[in-house]
């Protein structure tokens, strides 16, 4: 697999979701100074969920994003919507201590609800789906799903004849389903929810990149064109923040993760495939996820990888993975192809701190599981400026490592891991 720069411009990638867009943003770039209650820096899901609690709670809020809004992982990703705040709460416990796990533990069933609650009441145009499944390709897959059963009832084991009612392959052995987690237009659902924010007052800049930030009790935020004079600053860059925030840049590491589309499916490929309209993952660290579109394309995605670069031949790899999955596509039209950056924690965990004692908040870390724990960081960074900081202390509280190496080593070390890991995979 041969590695290339990622092709980055100020508009958005040409993917499958930037040409079903229900709306075209052009915000107007940031000229001036301003001073607000809260400034946001970034206009991805964590932007505009924080956006719009702080909207609904009454605060001047602006938020600048340096491309358009949805333009990073936000427009980009798999579109699904799953339960659960971060990998393994519990190992956090030393920290947090007993109460602050099962705190983090409501968040991850609560964020889901905010997406349902928010596309419910402001009537957001974004194709939602519920409908779930995970499929096991190893029989400790199936062991795992078993435990995991026993402390979720909504969770529906199946057998490996099971799972073809739902996704028509050879391949698994099984998996399970669950109607309260689904999938979204996530491109349509980020817009749609800056339109929200901007209706309850927020100002949004879009093609403002932020070139300084300045701490302290009143911190201020520079752009190239422009100055934000905030009570708050939230940063909700994530993988696209780069070396602004030392701290972040040597706690996020920037992974790429490639998807395709195929032309729409007639009734007979949905038969030999997607058996229903619902969001699927496999159980593999280097994992496959894909799920139908609206119009029934198929959504195909995976290929993470840490080197910073894409695959020069990623959409042929893609396609190769899925037909491996589903025969019966050989033959499918490709109509899309595109890749974007996640921004992966060490501990698999979303971040949520302080920097150096200033009223300067973060957000960062999702590691590809970001859709929905982004709408709970926004309730959780809110509240925090509300002055409820209950929930963003215990975030707060955990210890979060810089990735081993530095800017030298730390890729090539991380990549090598994903190798231990793929061969695991195999086992």
């Amino acid at each position: 697999m041969f590695l290339k720069s990622t092709a980055d411009t100020k508009e958005h990638a040409p993917s499958f979701y930037a040409a079903t867009a229900n709306w075209q943003t052009n915000y107007p770039q940031l000229e001036g100074d301003i001073d607000v209650d809260v400034a946001i820096v970034g206009g991805g899901f964590s932007g505009v969920a924080t956006a719009v609690e702080l909207g609904e709670r009454g605060y001047n809020v602006a938020l600048l994003e340096s491309n358009r809004i949805g333009w990073g992982a936000s427009g980009r990703n798999g579109g699904q919507i799953i339960g659960g705040y971060g990998r393994d709460p519990s190992a956090h416990r030393a920290r947090i201590g007993s109460d602050g796990v099962a705190v983090v533990e409501e968040m991850g069933w609560e964020c889901v609800e905010i997406i349902k609650q928010r596309i419910e009441k402001y009537q957001i145009d974004c194709d939602l789906k519920w409908g779930y499944c995970e499929v096991a390709l190893k029989k400790r897959h199936l062991k795992a799903y078993r435990e995991w059963a026993k402390e979720e009832p909504a969770m529906e084991l199946l057998d490996c004849d099971e799972i073809k009612q739902y996704v028509n392959s050879g391949l698994y052995l099984g998996g399970y389903y669950r109607e309260d987690w689904g999938h979204i237009q996530p491109l349509n659902l980020c817009i749609g929810e800056a339109r929200v924010a901007e209706s309850l007052g927020a100002q949004i800049f879009e093609q403002s990149k932020i070139t300084a930030i300045s701490y302290g009790d009143k911190p201020t935020v520079t752009t190239e064109k422009g100055r934000v004079k905030a009570d708050h600053v939230i940063l909700c860059g994530n993988a696209y923040m780069g070396n602004l925030v030392p701290y972040l840049d040597a706690r996020v590491l920037p992974a790429t993760s490639c998807v395709l589309a195929t032309e729409p499916l007639d009734d007979q490929q949905l038969a030999q495939s997607m058996v229903r309209d619902v969001a699927v993952c496999d159980s593999r660290t280097a994992l496959d996820y894909y799920r139908l579109s609206a119009d029934k394309r198929l959504l195909f995605g995976g290929l993470s990888n840490y080197s910073g670069l894409d695959p020069t031949n990623a959409t042929a790899i893609l396609q190769a993975k899925m037909h491996k999955v589903f025969p019966a596509l050989r033959g499918v039209k490709i109509d899309y192809s595109w890749s974007g950056k996640m921004g992966i924690s060490v501990r698999r965990m979303p971040q949520i701190g302080r920097v150096a004692n200033s009223n300067v908040l973060y957000i960062s870390g999702y590691s590809g599981h970001g859709v929905a724990p982004t709408h709970m960081t926004g309730r959780i960074l809110a509240e925090a400026v509300d002055g409820d900081s209950r929930r963003f202390d215990i975030m707060n509280k955990m210890f979060h490592m810089p990735w081993p190496g530095g800017k030298l080593l730390r890729r090539p070390a991380m990549a090598a891991g994903m190798m231990f890991y793929k061969l695991c995979d195999r086992l």
